[in-house]
């Protein structure tokens, strides 16, 4: 791509935008609005005119593969499944189910939107009096397990391991007490 001076710039696998200030060779010098400087190859710049934020106000996905894609990742998050007039509400917390890009997030903003969905949900299902609540967090190092835990100990709630044959070792069954009033 030919990129010349004072162009706007984005880095492909990052989240920094910029105006080129300098080219050397195949390298390209760019300024963030902070002021920060960057070094970058050509190949990792694509020229923009637009906020990227802006850009996706207007998407319009035409290729049918791409609208596949599209409905596959609209999948609820929540399944109510009814056994013995019971109802239990089904929460996967894997950051892919809850977000479609985790672009910009470190790891911290991404448990703390984890900890938010399942806060909201909790909450939901004492107003709605849903007295099972089952939490998918997976396996992983066991962070966001131990926020959970953390989390549900401020709640009327007694937690523990949810079945091993449905969900594996990394689930949360959560009992609700339901106050009678």
């Amino acid at each position: 791509m030919c990129f010349e001076i004072g162009n706007k710039v984005a880095v492909i696998d990052d989240v920094i935008e910029g105006v080129v200030v300098d080219i050397i060779k195949n390298v390209v010098l760019l300024k963030d609005k902070e002021g920060m400087e960057y070094r970058f190859f050509k190949e990792e710049l694509v020229k923009i005119n637009v906020e990227q934020k802006e850009l996706s106000k207007y998407i319009d996905i035409n290729n049918r593969m791409l609208k596949e894609k599209a409905v596959e990742k609209k999948k609820k998050t929540q399944i109510f499944v009814k056994s013995k007039n019971e109802v239990v509400m089904e929460v996967d917390l894997h950051i892919e189910k809850l977000l479609k890009s985790t672009r910009g997030l470190d790891k911290y903003d991404i448990l703390s939107y984890q900890i938010n969905v399942a806060r909201q949900k909790i909450e939901y299902c004492i107003q709605k009096r849903i007295s099972k609540i089952v939490f998918i967090h997976g396996v992983g190092e066991g962070v966001l397990k131990s926020e959970l835990n953390f989390l549900l100990n401020n709640y009327p709630v007694k937690y523990y391991d949810a079945s091993y044959q449905k969900y594996g070792l990394g689930a949360t069954e959560v009992y609700i007490f339901q106050n009678p009033n």
